[in-house]
């Protein structure tokens, strides 16, 4: 049971050596004292969570938390494999609400009938494409706040096929049309396969969200944009980052900080970075991306041409994210302080965003050992988990339930858990 390292043995050494008993220790990390015991003496393997309690508690720098690596989660690949060639893309609707999406080559998609249902091709001309081309842009520019407002508040799935095949007319038009809109139209379907992206994450599918960022770089290159490429990395690094694996979103988040690159991008690669470091138990390392972050987020300047990349509803997403990384950092009362005081500024309108950082909050205030009022915040939240669907707070919330679950005999902590358990299943993993 116990890790090679001898974490037990460890942590019992710097207790002693700090003074503490195991009550003294367990009401630091709010852990019970038994539990402390088990893991001390071997018989109970410790959470990595747990180690880096422990190791602020004990300030050891590091050292113990270093006892227990993180275990990456099996998930999506970094690069899925090859796509097939002459791509057509096919997607279904049905009557119960489910629909599906999936790309394939043109033959296999004649061979199956798929191309034959309505035939709704754009034809080749040119002079057509182009003179539609700008109504087109304009109002695709348009649409895109819009969709992205109601992605606040509404199940990923219900949004999807319409970004979808609004991305999909996008490419086609920049394909049959001429040089002057083509650039733009490409651009601006790069900004709606990113937010498919984001989307289908949201659903659980790590893969697909993948196959969609990719489809991102390559309409953003053919457009002339060369700088979303480094922000795939980043997306890709958010993947990483909800699989545990430190490591690779560091080295995701620094690859897209490499060369000449905007500077709200090396800004958003700094803030995941200093989440991988986090993730990893490293506080300098994490508080001077942060410090590099808030530099480059406040001298990027706006793009009016396509859609701002990353969040548009955080009016101080450095500190917002520094509250996220505190709690990986094993300082959750810190982080649910900032967390609180940033939530305060979230948009009312802004509903998956103040879900994503109020379970967020809820975990920290909960690993704080403040179950009541964990509780009261978790319970104001549930409803609303359920309305936007989200994998990504799932897996807060997930963990928020067995936090809480460590505190049976707390009332509040007994009252929520039908609740809580009733909601896990209804979002997707």
């Amino acid at each position: 049971m116990q890790p090679s390292g001898g974490f037990g043995p460890e942590l019992r050494r710097r207790r002693l050596a700090a003074g503490l008993t195991l009550t003294g220790l367990a009401g630091r990390v709010h852990y019970s004292k038994g539990q402390l015991s088990k893991v001390e003496r071997g018989g109970k393997a410790p959470s990595h969570e747990l180690a880096r309690l422990c190791d602020t508690a004990l300030d050891a720098g590091g050292a113990l938390a270093a006892l227990v690596p993180l275990r990456p989660a099996a998930g999506a690949e970094a690069e899925p494999g090859s796509e097939p060639q002459e791509e057509v893309w096919v997607m279904e609707l049905s009557t119960d609400g489910r629909s599906w999406f999936r790309p394939m080559g043109r033959r296999q998609a004649v061979a199956a009938g798929a191309a034959s249902v309505v035939g709704l091709g754009l034809g080749t001309s040119g002079a057509h494409a182009e003179s539609s081309g700008e109504p087109l842009l304009e109002m695709s520019r348009s649409l895109f706040d819009h969709y992205r407002r109601l992605g606040q508040t509404a199940d990923p799935r219900l949004l999807l096929p319409a970004l979808i095949a609004q991305t999909h007319t996008l490419r086609e038009t920049a394909a049959h049309g001429g040089a002057r809109t083509r650039p733009a139209l490409l651009r601006m379907g790069s900004r709606y396969a990113e937010y498919v992206g984001w989307l289908v994450q949201e659903t659980g599918d790590d893969r697909a969200a993948l196959w969609w960022t990719r489809r991102a770089v390559e309409l953003a290159a053919a457009g002339g944009d060369r700088h979303l490429a480094a922000y795939a990395q980043v997306r890709r690094a958010l993947v990483t980052l909800y699989q545990d694996d430190a490591r690779q979103t560091i080295d995701l988040a620094a690859r897209a900080q490499e060369g000449a690159l905007p500077p709200r991008i090396r800004g958003l690669a700094a803030q995941r970075e200093a989440q991988g470091h986090a993730l990893a138990g490293d506080y300098d390392a994490c508080m001077r991306c942060l410090d590099r972050a808030r530099e480059l987020l406040s001298s990027s300047g706006a793009d009016t041409d396509t859609p701002v990349i990353g969040t548009t509803h955080l009016s101080d997403p450095v500190s917002m994210i520094t509250g996220w990384c505190l709690h990986d950092l094993g300082r959750p009362a810190e982080a649910a302080d900032v967390l609180g005081r940033q939530l305060a500024q979230v948009p009312e309108h802004a509903l998956r965003t103040r879900v994503r950082y109020g379970v967020r909050r809820a975990l920290a205030t909960a690993a704080a050992g403040e179950i009541d009022h964990a509780c009261a915040l978790t319970a104001d939240l549930l409803d609303h988990t359920t309305t936007v669907s989200s994998a990504t707070v799932a897996a807060d919330l997930r963990r928020v339930a067995r936090t809480l679950a460590r505190h049976p005999r707390n009332a509040s902590a007994r009252e929520l858990s039908p609740r809580l358990s009733a909601a896990l299943p209804t979002i997707p993993t």
